[in-house]
């Protein structure tokens, strides 16, 4: 019988994981899920190199995917939570194939549905992303559950050869909103203005 109420006596908590994760990495890209994700990365820090998602729920991962390619010397990190990777979870067959070197993904699982009502995610479950994506072929697939695991795992997530897959288990806990801008038409211009510079960052017909 599995205990739906163990997030919430999880010792890490999603603010800190994120802020430890990004706050001194400016050249690091990334793409942070839609909905607590998104609050979590401009809560720790909003910067032109953040591509926060408003919606495209499943399709965070495959964002990365396609940054990591195009961008094969920069490091992307994905940022996404549970119910995001299990909308999604199709992708990770795909990014084990095409095996971005440059490409890490992080679920931050609080195993719920945190803007629908905090229902309980099938990871509240028998479901285990990081054995999905290991079985789909990614080399390096691992969930974390305390500080100590957290931080041997932090400079892999940054610095190893990917893809990578890090499932980290957080508290369910419902922190105030940080919200990032919410034109859709800014942050993608943004982004790829601080990525590729001004003469090709926009496109003015876009």
């Amino acid at each position: 019988m599995w205990d739906r109420n163990r997030a919430e006596s999880y010792p890490l908590h999603r603010r800190d994981v994120v802020e430890h994760l990004i706050k001194d990495m400016d050249d690091l890209l990334i793409v942070a899920g839609l909905g607590a994700p998104a609050w979590d990365t401009t809560a720790a820090g909003d910067r032109d190199l953040i591509y926060p998602l408003w919606g495209a729920m499943g399709g965070t991962a495959m964002i990365g995917l396609g940054l990591a390619l195009s961008q094969p010397e920069r490091r992307v990190l994905v940022i996404t939570g549970d119910g995001d990777m299990l909308m999604g979870m199709g992708s990770l067959a795909t990014i084990a194939l095409q095996r971005p070197s440059n490409l890490s993904i992080v679920v931050l699982d609080n195993e719920r549905y945190g803007e629908t009502g905090m229902q309980a995610t099938h990871t509240a479950g028998p479901v285990d992303l990081a054995a999905v994506a290991h079985s789909c072929g990614f080399e390096q697939a691992a969930t974390l559950y305390d500080e100590e695991e957290f931080d041997h795992a932090t400079p892999t997530i940054l610095e190893g050869e990917g893809p990578l897959f890090f499932v980290i288990k957080i508290r369910a806990e419902d922190p105030p909103l940080v919200l990032p801008p919410r034109d859709g038409a800014h942050l993608k211009d943004r982004f790829r203005m601080a990525l590729l510079g001004s003469e090709k960052g926009v496109n003015p017909a876009a």
